[in-house]
């Protein structure tokens, strides 16, 4: 029993509060100082009742001072909502108990309007990931994402699915040839393309994007690490589809996935940063501090979000073209969409500030491509505009299991087998992006049959992801 860790439940069963005092108190625990398990919950309930007496203490005079500190920092606190507005939730049942807990608080906020919880969602920072959050005028930049505007990008070519088997070793090195992968990695400069993207003016009126525009022009045009990839597949339609004009029938496609790289995640870093001195929440609230837009904090963020989200798309943009041009193919059809953004959209005849972290637009007639893994099919789709999922679709299978959990108990040896089992070429990853590691695709698109359409089905047959461990920037 005395090796059981403590946690915030024990704490909060002593009597302390979710708010800073919470967080000291735990970071204290964390080194144990030398004191068993009943030991070091005895001086906790020690300092709460008395804290002053602990006030020149070594070990908790610092949870003496929050303590005594607490109760004026409480007054100034913004007040949370006791009775938040009640929200959809798709696939209730596959969807941890820590990502319902996380969207009940963002429902608390006093500007929030709307919500709405995807069949893919699990535990993030602040918002979780899945989650939709509509709000009065005001930005939360943990509710976009550290990777700002990461998306998909599909392009469909003029070539059978039979290109693919025949071409294998020349697919896969058009991938290798064109595709970086990466957190931190770009390109030399003898490497690096040109984008429009770069001349725009914020890079020189907003000092913190013009010290990144070096790291962005470096960056162009490749993918982070972690979930990202670049893949060829067969794309399947098993009727014609009118509005992209395409028959029935399988064509080799090319399916990317990343997003803003190093500059999106400094943007949203400072942004937080940023947010968080100026919206003081609760503890438990706290990385969901938002930015008014009425203020110049809440449109200098906003310009350099939608910023990010356009990098984001010329670096999609950047790769389809090279392996365009690479194949020699034509195009039937292209199709894009991003998540972890902030729209402004009309929901229920008000104006709303719409974050999506890891969901699909999914308004009536838009297109949108969710993901599965590097062994399951993804799905095109066209949105329904479902009003109660704040026309929002899920962002792709949503983990089952974190990445720590996955690398310590799934087998390479079994992912070997489906892999081989289903002829799909891997280049790079590791155990953390194993299919194993993902909700059941069909069971998550079973749950949004509401939201969207399937227009095509995507198979990755070669897919190349990041090798060296490295996670989204």
């Amino acid at each position: 029993m005395e090796n059981k860790r403590i946690n915030g439940n024990d704490l909060i069963a002593l009597g302390f509060k979710e708010n800073h005092t919470l967080g000291v108190a735990l970071k204290i625990n964390s080194k144990r100082h030398g004191y068993t398990r009943e030991e070091m919950l005895e001086k906790f309930r020690s300092v709460l009742e008395d804290p002053t007496s602990y006030s020149e203490d070594a070990v908790f005079g610092i949870l003496s001072s929050a303590i005594l500190g607490q109760d004026a920092v409480d007054k100034s606190l913004i007040v949370l909502n006791e009775t938040p507005v009640d929200y959809a939730i798709y696939g209730a049942s596959e969807i941890e108990t820590g990502a319902k807990a996380q969207m009940n608080v963002a429902m608390k906020l006093p500007v929030a309007v709307a919500g709405a919880l995807m069949p893919d969602a699990h535990q993030g920072y602040g918002l979780p990931i899945g989650g939709v959050l509509a709000t009065s005028n005001a930005v939360i930049p943990y509710g976009v994402g550290v990777d700002i505007g990461c998306r998909m990008a599909l392009s469909i070519f003029d070539l059978p699915a039979s290109f693919l088997e025949e071409n294998v070793m020349m697919l896969k090195d058009v991938i290798l040839r064109n595709s970086k992968f990466g957190a931190g990695n770009g390109y030399l400069r003898h490497e690096r393309v040109d984008h429009g993207v770069l001349d725009n003016k914020l890079f020189t009126e907003n000092s913190l994007l013009s010290s990144l525009k070096d790291k962005a022009w470096t960056q162009l045009g490749s993918s982070g690490g972690g979930n990202h990839f670049v893949e060829f597949g067969v794309v399947e339609f098993e009727d014609k589809d009118e509005v992209l004009n395409i028959e029935r029938g399988t064509y080799l496609g090319l399916l990317t996935h990343s997003g803003s790289r190093g500059m999106g995640a400094t943007i949203a870093g400072h942004y937080t940063k940023l947010a968080k001195s100026l919206c003081k929440l609760p503890y438990q609230a706290e990385n969901l501090a938002y930015l008014d837009l009425d203020t110049h904090e809440g449109q200098e963020y906003w310009l350099a979000m939608n910023l990010a989200g356009d990098y984001a798309s010329a670096c999609h943009e950047v790769i389809h073209k090279k392996i365009k041009l690479a194949l020699g193919a034509e195009l039937l059809a292209q199709v894009e969409n991003h998540h972890n953004f902030a729209w402004k959209e009309t929901w229920n005849d008000q104006e709303v500030i719409v974050h999506r972290k890891g969901a699909t637009p999914a308004a009536k007639g838009v297109m949108g491509i969710i993901p599965g893994s590097m062994a399951t099919p993804g799905f095109l789709v066209r949105g329904k505009g479902e009003l109660k999922a704040i026309q929002s679709a899920s962002h792709g299978a949503g983990r089952l299991m974190s990445r720590t959990q996955a690398i310590k108990t799934l087998s390479p040896h079994n992912l070997k087998e489906m892999l081989t089992d289903k002829g799909i070429m891997l280049l790079g990853a590791g155990m953390d992006e194993a299919p194993m590691a993902y909700k059941d695709i069909h069971a998550v698109m079973a749950s949004q049959k509401d939201l969207v359409d399937v227009v095509a089905k995507f198979s990755p047959k070669i897919v190349r992801m990041a090798d060296d461990g490295s996670r989204e920037d």
